[in-house]
C-alpha cells in the first residue's frame, strides 16, 4: 500500500505499452493501489513471436474506417483488388509477353517438361552467354499450365490467373500486416485492413497484374508471404509458458522461400524479413539487461544457424544454376552502372531510388520502359535533380530516427517494420550487389509497396490521433475514401492501356518523350499493322534520340528496302553492323539490299558474316541460296537451301525453291524425290503440292499429278495458277472439258494470268476443230 514507485517502474519498464488511462485511473472503485502494479516480466499469452506480445493497438482506433470482421475485411480487400484490374482480363499479349510466352518453346506440350529446369525465363539455355539468367521455372510452369488448359495461346486465361493471384496476395497482406502491427489474426485490426486495402489498389501494381510476365512478381510475393507466415507460426508457448519454436516450421519456411526464389529471385529476401520480424522488437522494446536472455530463450542461435545455412545453400545453388556467371547487359539498359566515375555512379543510383520512391508516393507517371534516355544521367553537382536525392535521404533519416529513438513503442514498431518491408525486397534491384538490366522497373516495387502502405497507414492514424475534432475526422474520412477511389480509377485506366501494345506504347510518349525505345516500339507496332509511312517517322526519331540504336536502324532499313529506297537502306544497315559487328540480322538484311543493288560479291560476304555470327540461321541460308540461283550457281544454291531445311525442317520456301530449281534444270526425278521428302515434313503445304504436281505432269504421270493438284486446291481453292496448270494437265491428258472448266476458273480468279488466256484460246480452237470433225 505504500509503494507507489513500483507502479511507475512497471509503466516505465514497458515504455508506453500501457495506455496513460490505464495508469492514471488507479483510484476507480477504491481498489488497493498494489493491485494496479503489473509484473514487469509477465509473459504474454500468445502463440506468435514477441510482435504479438508487445501488442497495443489503441492507436488503431484512430483509423477513420468502420470496424469490420475478419471475413468482411478479406472480402472487401479481395474484391477491391479484382475491380482495379478486371478490365485487363481480355487484353492481348503485350511487350515482354512476346518473348516470355509467345516465342517461348518451353510452354508447348511437345517440348519436354524438364526443359523448364534447364532454360531461363525466356526459354534460352542458361549455359548460353546470351541468356538473361532469370531462372523462374515455377512461373514458366504456370504459363505452361495456362497453355494446356486453354489448348493454346489464348490470353484470357493468363490474365484471369494474374488478377486472381493479386487478389490472393492482397488478402494475405492482412495477416502479414496484423502480425507486424501486433494484433490478432482472428480479429483483424482496422490498421491492417487499411494497409492491405492501400496495397490492393496501388496503381504501381498494374504492370505486375495486367502484364502477364508480371506473374513472376505475383507468385514470388505469394510464397514470400507464406514463408513469412510459416516462420511466425513456428513460435509457440511451452508447458511452462516460455516462448519456444518449432524447427519443422522453420524448415517449412525455408522450403517456401526456395519456392519463392524459383518464381523470382527476389524471394530470397524473405529470410531477412523473417529474422527481423522475430528479433528486432525484442532488441527495441525490452530492457538491455533482459535482451540477451530473451533472445537465447527464443532460440536465436539455432534459428540463426538454420536461416544462415538455408540462405547460403539457396544462394549457392542459384549461383551454380547461372552457369557462366551473371548476365551481360548493355549501357542502354542501365547507363549509370557503366559510368566510370564512382561518385557519378552512386549519385545516379540514389536518383533512381528517389524516382522509385516517387512512384510509390504519386503513381501517376507510369511507363512500360524507363531506359534509353528516359532518365538522363546526372553528371554534375550543379544538376538540380540532386535535390531529390537529398530529399529522399532526409526523409529516410527522419523515419529511421523515429523508428530507433522514439519513446512511442507503436511508432517504433510500425516504422521499423515498414522500413524493413520497404527496403529489403528492393535490395536485389538496387545495383548494390550486382548490375541489373534496367533503370526503373515498376514490377520490382510489388513487394516494397507493402512497406510503404504500412508507413502510410501509421502516418494517417497518428494524424487522426492528433486531430480528434469530429469535423476534421469527417474530412479525413472523405479524403481517405477519395484517395482509394482515385487509386482504383487510376488502376482501371492504366489496365486499359495495358490491354494492347498500341495503347501501351503510345501512352509512354508523353511520359518518356526522350526514350528511344518508346519510339521504336510505337514504330514497330505501326509497321506490324501495315502503317509503314508512320512507322518510318518513329524509327527515325528513335535513331535521332539514340544514334547507336542498331535495332531501329535495322527495322528502318527494312522498310526503306520495301519502298525501294535502297541506297539509304544500305547506309543505315552498314552503320548498324559497324556499330555492332555481331548483329547477324542486320548483316543478312544488308545482304538482301546489296543483292537488289546488284552488288553480288558484297551481298555474299554479308550473308556469310551473318552466318558466322549466328551459326544456325536458316533464313540467311535461304537468302544466300537465292543469290546463288540468280548467279546460276545452281549447286551452291541447292546446298544453301538444303542447309536451311536441315536447320529448320519446316522451311517451306527453301523446300519449294529446291523443287523449282531442279524442275527448271530438267532434274525431274530428283525434284520429285525432294518434293515428296518435303511433304513428309509439311503434309499440308499447297505450294509444294503444286510444284510436285508440275514435275509429275512433265513426266506424264498424269493421274498422280492430278491428285496433287486437287489436294492443293482443297487447301487453297482460289489459287489461279493452280487452276491454270491443272487445266494444262487436262489439256495434255486429252480431258478437254475438264481443261476448259479450269481455264475458265483460272481466268475468273485472275484475268491477267500469264499464258492462261493463250492456252485457253488454243484449247477453244482445238474444241472447235473437234466439233467440225464430228
Amino acid at each position: 500500500a505504500g509503494a507507489p514507485s513500483l507502479v511507475c517502474a512497471g509503466c516505465a519498464g514497458w515504455a508506453g505499452l500501457r495506455s496513460e488511462a490505464a495508469c492514471c485511473n488507479s483510484s476507480s472503485a477504491g481498489a488497493p493501489r498494489e493491485q494496479l502494479v503489473a509484473p514487469a516480466l509477465e509473459r504474454p499469452q500468445s502463440t506468435a513471436p514477441i510482435i504479438m506480445a508487445l501488442s497495443d493497438v489503441r492507436w488503431d482506433q484512430q483509423v477513420p474506417l468502420p470496424k469490420l470482421s475478419s471475413c468482411q475485411s478479406r472480402i472487401v480487400v479481395g474484391l477491391a483488388a479484382v475491380l482495379c484490374f478486371a478490365n485487363s482480363y481480355d487484353g492481348e499479349f503485350v511487350f515482354d509477353d512476346s518473348e516470355a510466352i509467345i516465342n517461348n518453346k518451353d510452354l508447348k506440350p511437345e517440348t519436354p517438361l524438364n526443359n523448364i529446369w534447364r532454360n531461363d525465363f525466356w526459354g534460352s539455355n542458361l549455359s548460353s552467354n546470351t541468356s538473361h539468367k532469370s531462372y523462374r521455372p515455377l512461373t514458366v510452369l504456370t504459363f505452361r499450365l495456362n497453355y494446356f488448359l486453354a489448348d493454346g495461346l489464348h490470353p484470357v486465361g493468363f490474365h484471369v490467373l494474374n488478377i486472381a493471384l493479386h487478389s490472393i496476395v492482397s488478402v494475405l497482406m492482412i495477416d502479414v500486416f496484423t502480425i507486424l502491427i501486433g494484433g490478432s489474426v482472428s480479429q483483424v485490426s482496422k490498421a491492417a485492413f487499411l494497409a492491405a486495402l492501400f496495397f490492393a489498389v496501388h496503381p504501381v501494381h498494374t504492370e505486375s497484374v495486367a502484364g502477364i510476365v508480371g506473374r513472376a512478381d505475383l507468385l514470388c510475393a505469394l510464397f514470400f508471404q507464406l514463408s513469412f507466415l510459416t516462420y511466425c507460426k513456428a513460435f509457440r508457448k511451452g508447458k511452462h509458458k516460455e516462448d519456444t519454436f518449432s524447427v519443422i516450421w522453420i524448415v517449412a519456411s525455408l522450403v517456401l522461400c526456395a519456392v519463392a526464389m524459383l518464381c523470382k529471385e527476389q524471394g530470397i529476401t524473405v529470410l531477412e524479413q523473417g529474422s527481423c520480424s522475430s528479433d528486432l522488437l525484442t532488441l527495441f522494446f525490452l530492457s538491455p539487461l533482459s535482451q540477451a536472455n530473451e533472445l537465447f530463450r527464443r532460440g536465436l542461435p539455432t534459428r540463426a544457424v538454420l536461416l544462415t545455412c538455408g540462405g547460403t545453400l539457396l544462394l549457392y545453388m542459384r549461383w551454380k544454376i547461372m552457369g557462366t556467371g551473371p548476365p551481360a547487359f548493355t549501357e542502354v539498359d542501365n547507363p549509370a552502372s557503366f559510368a566510370e566515375n564512382t561518385f557519378i555512379r552512386a549519385v545516379n543510383y540514389n536518383y533512381y531510388y528517389s524516382l522509385n520512391a516517387w512512384l510509390l508516393l504519386c503513381p501517376w507517371w507510369l511507363c512500360f520502359d524507363w531506359s534509353m534516355g528516359c532518365v538522363p544521367l546526372i553528371e554534375s553537382l550543379l544538376d538540380w535533380r540532386i535535390i531529390w536525392v537529398l530529399l529522399l535521404w532526409i526523409c529516410l533519416a527522419l523515419l529511421m530516427g523515429q523508428a530507433l529513438c522514439s519513446q512511442d513503442s507503436n511508432k517504433r514498431r510500425n516504422l521499423t517494420f515498414g522500413l524493413v518491408l520497404l527496403v529489403v525486397p528492393f535490395l536485389p534491384a538496387s545495383n548494390l550487389f550486382f548490375r541489373v538490366g534496367f533503370v526503373i522497373a515498376e514490377r520490382v516495387l510489388y513487394l516494397s509497396t507493402a512497406g510503404y502502405c504500412l508507413i502510410l497507414t501509421y502516418a494517417l492514424s497518428r494524424f487522426c490521433f492528433l486531430w480528434r475534432n469530429y469535423k476534421v475526422k469527417m474530412l479525413l474520412r472523405a479524403a481517405l475514401l477519395g484517395l482509394i477511389c482515385v487509386n482504383m480509377a487510376r488502376c482501371a485506366f492504366r489496365s486499359q492501356q495495358w490491354r494492347s501494345e498500341q495503347n501501351l506504347f503510345t501512352s509512354a510518349l508523353s511520359i518518356c518523350p526522350l526514350n528511344a525505345k518508346v519510339h521504336y516500339n510505337v514504330g514497330k507496332n505501326l509497321a506490324d499493322r501495315g502503317n509503314q509511312s508512320a512507322a518510318v517517322r518513329y524509327y527515325r526519331e528513335a535513331v535521332r534520340l539514340h544514334p547507336k540504336y542498331v535495332h531501329a536502324m535495322n527495322n528502318l532499313g527494312n522498310i526503306l528496302k520495301e519502298k525501294n529506297e535502297l541506297l539509304e537502306a544500305e547506309q543505315l544497315l552498314s552503320k548498324a553492323v559497324h556499330i555492332q559487328p555481331d548483329f547477324a540480322a542486320a548483316w543478312m538484311n544488308l545482304g538482301i539490299v546489296q543483292n537488289s543493288l546488284k552488288k553480288f560479291e558484297d551481298a555474299e560476304q554479308s550473308y556469310w558474316n551473318a552466318i558466322r555470327f549466328r551459326k544456325k540461321y536458316p533464313d540467311c541460308y535461304y537468302n544466300l541460296g537465292r543469290l546463288y540461283a540468280d548467279l546460276d550457281r545452281h549447286l551452291d544454291a541447292l546446298n544453301a537451301w538444303r542447309n536451311a531445311t536441315m536447320l529448320k525442317p519446316d522451311h517451306s520456301l527453301a523446300w519449294n525453291n529446291m523443287v523449282i530449281l531442279l524442275d527448271n534444270t530438267g532434274n525431274l526425278a530428283q525434284a520429285e524425290m525432294i518434293a515428296k521428302e518435303a511433304l513428309k515434313v509439311l503434309p499440308n503445304d499447297h505450294t509444294i503440292m503444286f510444284s510436285l504436281a508440275n514435275v509429275l505432269g512433265k513426266q506424264q504421270k498424269y493421274k498422280e499429278s492430278e491428285g496433287f493438284f486437287l489436294n492443293a486446291l482443297k487447301i487453297n481453292p482460289n489459287a489461279a495458277s493452280c487452276h491454270g496448270n491443272l487445266a494444262v494437265l487436262y489439256h495434255r491428258w486429252g480431258k478437254l472439258e475438264l481443261a476448259k472448266k479450269h481455264y475458265e476458273l483460272s481466268l475468273q480468279l485472275d484475268p491477267n494470268a500469264p499464258g492462261t488466256k493463250d492456252n485457253f484460246n488454243m484449247l477453244k480452237r482445238k474444241l472447235e476443230q473437234a466439233h467440225k470433225n464430228n
